[in-house]
C-alpha cells in the first residue's frame, strides 16, 4: 500500500499531510474555531507543527495506512482544511475529524471531502465502521455528520479532558 497516494474529489486533491504541510497546520490549528471545538494543541510555530506531524500525524499513517489528510483546492492547489480518520485514545474506534480555515467554510468542501474519506475507509481501508465526536457547540459539525449517515450515540469523555462530547457512529452493516 502507498502510504502517502492522495485521492481526488471533484474540487479537492485529499493528500497525506506531511512535513512541507507545517506552515498550513500551524495556521489551522490556530484558527479560533479550532481553538474552541478541537483545542490547543501549542502548535505555535513551524517547528511545533513539523514536531506536530511527525509525532502524532506520521506514526499512525505508517502503522494503519491511513490518517490526516491535507486538502488542497484543485482550481489554485490552495490548501484549505484538513479532514481524516483517526486512532484516538479512549474511542473505540476510528474517529472521522475535519476543520478548515474560515474562508473555506460553508462551501461544501467539508461534505465533498468527509464523503470521500468515509468512502475509503469502508471501501479501500476495510474499517465496518466510524466514529466521530464533538462538543455540544459545534451544530454545524453535527449536522455535518448527521448528513453523512452517522448516529449521535450519546455522551463520551475521552482521556485527559473532562468535557462530555457528543459520540456518533456509523457501522457498514447496518446501512448497507
Amino acid at each position: 500500500m502507498n502510504l502517502y497516494k492522495s485521492y481526488e474529489t471533484e474540487r479537492l486533491i485529499l493528500k497525506p499531510t506531511t512535513g512541507e504541510d507545517a506552515a498550513f497546520v500551524l495556521e489551522l490549528f490556530n484558527t479560533p474555531k479550532w481553538l474552541e471545538y478541537i483545542g490547543d494543541r501549542q502548535v505555535n510555530t513551524i517547528e511545533a507543527a513539523k514536531d506536530y506531524i511527525e509525532s502524532k500525524m506520521m506514526p499512525q499513517l505508517q502503522r494503519l495506512g491511513y490518517g490526516n489528510y491535507t486538502l488542497i483546492r484543485k482550481t489554485d492547489l490552495c490548501k484549505i482544511g484538513s479532514c481524516g480518520l483517526y486512532d484516538r485514545e479512549g474511542l473505540d474506534g476510528i474517529d472521522i475529524g475535519f476543520a478548515f480555515l474560515p474562508a473555506f467554510e460553508k462551501l461544501g468542501y467539508a461534505f465533498e471531502a468527509a464523503t470521500k474519506v468515509k468512502e475509503l475507509a469502508l471501501f479501500e481501508f476495510g474499517l465496518t465502521e466510524i466514529h466521530a465526536i464533538t462538543t455540544k457547540e459545534n451544530i454545524s459539525s453535527q449536522r455535518l455528520l448527521e448528513k453523512l449517515g452517522l448516529t449521535c450515540m450519546g455522551i463520551i469523555n475521552i482521556p485527559n479532558d473532562d468535557e462530555d462530547l457528543l459520540h456518533y457512529k456509523f457501522s457498514k452493516q447496518s446501512n448497507l
